[in-house]
C-alpha cells in the first residue's frame, strides 16, 4: 500500500546545476556541476571519498523512507560527496565511476497540484539520500543510467520531485521525476548548456525521438488521461507546463538564476529575471571551460541592482533574488569526462567546498583507491585541517566585508585554479611520454598545495577581518 506524503517537503533542498555538451566546452568534455546547498539555517558538512566494490553495500536501507532493496553483487568502484555526518543516511551526492560514467544527485524541482494529485508522491520510496547510491556504482553509459533509476521510479516511487545528471564522455542526459512514479529524460544537444534552478526545466519533450528522449512507458498515457498538456494546439508538448510550476516563488527564486547564469554565455539575449520562458538549453556564443563553470556557480547578480555585495542597487533591490553563490553550499562537483584520454585520467572530479563566491575548484584524478585526508576526513568538529571547514571560515569571515577581501580571494582563485590546470597538463604529457604516473601522489601534491594557499588566505582573511571589527580603534594602548 502507498502513503501519500505528508511530513516531506519537496523543495527540501535548494541547489543550481549546469550541464555542458561537448561541442560546447572547450576540450570536448561533457561538464556536470552542482552546487548541493542546505535548507535555510542549515550545513551540511561533506567530505570526498572513494568508495571500493567491498565497501558498497548488497543490501540498502534509506534513513529517512524505509524504503530498501537487495543490490547486485557486482558493483564498481566510483568516488563520491557523501555528508561527513551520517545520521541522515549516504546523500553520495557527486562522482565518478570505474567505467567513467558521472552521476550528479539531486536537484530538487518543483511541480504543481495537478500532477501531485494524478500522481502522489511515495513516502516509502527513493529520494535524494539514495538515488546516488542506487545507481553510479552498477552502469557502464550514461543512458543505462536513466533506464536503472527509471526502474527504482517506477517500481518504488519517489517522496520528492528531483532532477539528475548522468554523463559519460558521448552524453549527458537530464531525468526529472514527475508526480510519485513518473519521469521523462532529455539528453542535452552536443552544443548547448544547460542551467536548472530548481524548477522543472524542460521545456520541449518529443515522444518519437527515442535516441535524444526517454520517459517511462506510461508518461505519454498519463498526460492525456489528466489532461495535463497545456499547449494549445495538441501537437506539440512543453513539460514545463505540464509538469513544472510557475509561481511567484519561482520568479524570485528560481528563474533569476538561470538568467544569471544565461547572461554570461548569451550576453546578447534580452530576457527579464523573472521570466517563465528563459530556454532550458542554449547555444553559448563562445566554448565553455571549467573555470567558467566555477564562475558560474559563484555568480550573485555582479555588475546588477540585484548584487548583495554591490552598489549598484538601493538596499531592497540587492536581496531581491536568490543568488547561485549562496552561502549554505555544501559542496560543489564539476564532474569532467574528458574524450582521448586514457582511462585513468578520462574522469576529472573538481571538488569545491562551502560558499562558492570565496572557494576555489580543486581537479582530482578519480580511478583511484583512496582520497587526500583534508578533503576527506571531514568531521564535525570544526578544523584548519579540513578542506570545508576552512572554506567556511573564510565564507564566514570574509562575508561581511567582501570588497575588502575580494583581492584576495581572487588572487587564491586564479592561483589555485591555475595550479589544477598545470597538474592535469603536465600528466597528460608525462603520458604521452610513456611515464608510468602514480594518480594518487598527484592527488596529493594538489591537496597539499591546497592545504598550504588555503591557510595562508585564511590567515590574511582573519587580519583583516579582526582589523575591522566594529571595537577596533586607531590610537594604540
Amino acid at each position: 500500500m502507498e502513503v501519500i506524503v505528508m511530513r516531506f517537503d519537496q523543495e527540501h533542498d535548494s541547489c543550481t546545476t549546469i550541464l555542458v555538451g561537448k561541442k560546447a566546452s572547450y576540450d570536448g568534455s561533457t561538464l556536470v556541476a552542482r552546487t548541493e546547498d542546505s535548507c535555510n539555517g542549515e550545513f551540511t558538512p561533506k567530505k570526498f571519498i572513494v568508495v571500493r566494490p567491498e565497501d558498497q553495500p548488497r543490501h540498502y536501507k534509506a534513513v529517512i523512507s524505509g524504503f530498501e532493496t537487495d543490490l547486485p553483487d557486482n558493483p564498481v568502484r566510483y568516488t563520491a560527496m557523501p555528508n561527513a555526518i551520517n545520521n541522515e543516511g549516504i546523500w553520495g551526492a557527486a562522482g565518478i565511476n570505474a567505467y567513467n560514467v558521472a552521476v550528479s544527485a539531486t536537484e530538487t524541482i518543483s511541480t504543481n497540484p495537478r500532477v501531485l494529485g494524478a500522481d502522489p508522491l511515495v513516502e516509502t520510496g527513493i529520494g535524494e539520500e539514495d538515488i546516488f547510491t542506487l545507481v553510479l556504482p552498477y552502469i557502464q553509459t550514461a543512458r543505462e543510467g536513466v533506464e536503472r533509476l527509471g526502474y527504482f521510479l517506477e517500481t518504488a516511487g519517489t517522496y520528492e520531485s528531483n532532477g539528475i545528471a548522468i554523463s559519460d564522455v558521448n552524453e549527458i542526459w537530464w531525468l526529472e521525476s514527475i508526480g510519485g512514479h513518473h519521469w521523462m529524460a532529455r539528453r542535452v544537444p552536443d552544443d548547448a548548456y544547460v542551467v536548472n534552478p530548481n524548477q522543472l526545466g524542460s521545456d520541449f519533450f518529443d515522444f518519437e525521438d527515442k535516441e535524444n528522449f526517454m520517459c517511462d512507458p506510461d508518461l505519454k498515457d498519463f498526460m492525456i488521461r489528466h489532461h495535463l498538456n497545456l499547449n494549445f494546439d495538441g501537437e506539440s508538448f512543453n513539460p514545463r507546463y505540464a509538469f513544472g510550476s510557475q509561481r511567484d516563488k519561482d520568479r524570485l527564486y528560481n528563474t533569476p538564476r538561470a538568467w544569471d547564469i544565461q547572461r554570461m554565455f548569451n550576453p546578447e539575449a534580452e530576457q527579464s529575471p523573472t521570466s517563465f520562458e528563459i530556454p532550458w538549453a542554449r547555444v553559448p556564443y563562445r566554448k565553455i571551460t571549467v573555470e567558467d563553470v566555477k564562475e558560474s556557480m559563484s555568480t550573485h547578480f555582479q555588475m546588477t541592482p540585484y548584487d548583495p555585495y554591490g552598489n549598484l542597487g538601493d538596499g531592497k533591490s540587492n536581496r531581491r533574488f536568490r543568488t547561485v553563490g549562496i552561502n549554505r553550499t555544501s559542496q560543489t562537483a564539476i564532474l569532467q569526462i574528458r574524450p582521448n584520454r586514457p582511462h585513468d585520467t578520462t574522469g576529472i572530479q573538481w571538488v569545491s567546498y562551502g560558499s562558492m563566491p570565496f572557494t576555489t575548484a580543486v581537479p582530482f584524478f578519480t580511478q583511484v583507491e583512496t582520497t587526500p585526508a583534508y578533503f576527506a576526513n571531514t568531521t564535525a568538529k570544526v578544523s584548519t585541517d579540513s578542506f570545508y571547514w576552512s572554506s567556511r571560515l573564510i565564507a564566514g569571515l570574509a562575508d561581511a566585508h567582501y570588497l575588502e577581501h575580494q583581492a584576495d580571494i581572487e588572487s587564491y582563485q586564479k592561483n589555485t585554479l591555475s595550479r589544477g590546470e598545470a597538474m592535469i597538463a603536465q600528466v597528460d604529457a608525462r603520458l604521452e611520454k610513456g611515464e608510468v604516473v602514480d594518480f594518487e601522489a598527484e592527488n596529493q601534491q594538489m591537496s597539499d598545495y591546497i592545504e598550504e594557499k588555503t591557510a595562508a588566505l585564511l590567515d590574511k582573511v582573519l587580519l583583516r577581518a579582526s582589523n575591522l571589527m566594529v571595537n577596533h580603534y586607531s590610537v594604540s594602548d
